[in-house]
């Protein structure tokens, strides 16, 4: 098996890495400072919630529209130009006296461009790394997501009561400006790994190919689903608890940073299909015990307990790309990337929605319930469903274990 210290030995993986790394503090800082202002402008937990994870919903258009171009423009140009777009953006959004409509006009624009973003970010790293590296190398990426989202928080958190909201999104903008310049000068001039033209009606057709295969079509479901509503979960924990939220916040961030350690590079590759489903499930399991108004503590245990179980998505995706064929797994996983955000964003307004007529912790209960629902649904059909002969018939590589591309 490889070792982490393998994957930066590769060209151009350390680059990418940071770029991520970079993207994902901005997006934390940003995101706990806008939900803070939106919530102390309006006192809506709706909008606040939007404010955190909304712009996942325009996700959903930019996977219906602009997904073809993943695997269709050159890497290092699109991510660089992605992370100065949203410099921009964000810099705009710490304009005082912003309307609220304005916010969310810019915060959709961003959504859009993340989910090319994804798909370019996510398929150059599939081709940089050889093919049996694939979940190794997912594995350090989320990692560092959990790292960044970790210090984010607690930074946001410092920053808002230090500066103010406004000032932590202008830290946040400088910081996506900082991964434009990392992907420009770190990352090398690589051609589009398909030919042809972008356009809605390829993004379609793709689209339409992708989820075809009933294998494939279960792999999207578990990796959009159980999360996002999980995700709604955390949208609330502004409303829930304002002063404790980026305390909540970082939490679940180490829960999923230790769950994509142990499953990234302890788990053996034989044991990886049959937890994939009862990993999944710890992501709601805990979120039940907000139903009892837990004190601080136990929230706390709950909630980092929980986040490990992001780690299932990393066997959902080695499972995907399994599925995929070579010249789509940019638009694969950027489809696996704009759903789950997308999903996340709707989840967020539900959980927003039933915290208005409910409670915060009643919302992020309902949530879990329907959550682990999903999950067993899935495991049972995928019982059902898997025979000798699916991977064949929807025209899947090889297990990844078995077969070794060559390294960039």
């Amino acid at each position: 098996m490889s070792r982490y210290r393998d994957l930066f030995r590769t060209p151009e993986f350390t680059p990418l890495f940071l770029t991520g790394a970079a993207h994902t503090a901005a997006q934390t800082v940003v995101g706990l400072g806008l939900a803070t202002l939106v919530f102390r402008a309006t006192g809506s937990p709706l909008l606040s919630a939007l404010a955190l994870f909304g712009p996942s919903l325009a996700q959903l258009v930019g996977a219906t529209t602009l997904l073809s171009a993943a695997d269709r423009v050159p890497p290092r140009a699109a991510i660089s130009g992605i992370a100065l777009f949203f410099a921009l953006g964000t810099a705009v959004l710490a304009v005082p006296g912003l309307p609220t409509w304005a916010v969310f006009a810019i915060l959709l624009a961003e959504g859009l461009a993340a989910s090319l973003g994804g798909g370019v970010r996510y398929g150059l790293l599939n081709e940089i790394l050889a093919r049996e590296d694939f979940l190794l190398g997912r594995s350090v990426t989320n990692m560092a997501v959990g790292a960044c989202q970790i210090g984010g928080f607690a930074t946001g958190g410092v920053l808002i009561a230090l500066l103010s909201p406004r000032g932590t999104v202008l830290v946040g903008a400088g910081l996506y400006l900082a991964a434009a310049l990392l992907g420009r000068l770190g990352l090398g001039e690589r051609p589009p790994r398909a030919a042809g033209r972008a356009s809605v009606g390829e993004t379609w057709r793709t689209n339409r190919r992708l989820l075809s295969s009933p294998a494939r079509r279960r792999c999207y479901l578990a990796l959009w689903v159980p999360n996002g509503l999980i995700v709604g979960c955390e949208s609330l924990f502004v409303p829930y608890d304002p002063e404790r939220a980026g305390l909540l916040f970082a939490c679940a961030a180490l829960g999923m940073l230790a769950g994509d350690t142990v499953v990234g590079r302890f788990v053996p590759s034989r044991l990886r299909g049959r937890i994939r489903f009862p990993l999944q499930a710890l992501l709601a399991a805990p979120f039940l015990v907000f139903a009892l108004d837990p004190a601080l503590p136990l929230a706390l245990l709950a909630v980092t307990l929980s986040a490990a179980g992001y780690a299932a998505s990393l066997l959902h995706q080695e499972r995907l790309m399994t599925l995929v064929p070579e010249e789509l797994s940019g638009h694969a996983l950027g489809l696996h990337t704009s759903g789950m955000l997308a999903l996340q964003g709707v989840s967020a307004a539900l959980a927003g929605t039933l915290a208005q007529y409910t409670s915060p912790r009643t919302a992020m209960v309902l949530l879990a319930l329907a959550s682990l629902a999903v999950t067993f649904s899935l495991a049972r059909s995928e019982g059902r469903g898997k025979g000798p002969t699916e991977a064949s018939s929807t025209g899947a590589r090889p297990s990844p274990h078995k077969v070794r591309r060559r390294t960039a």
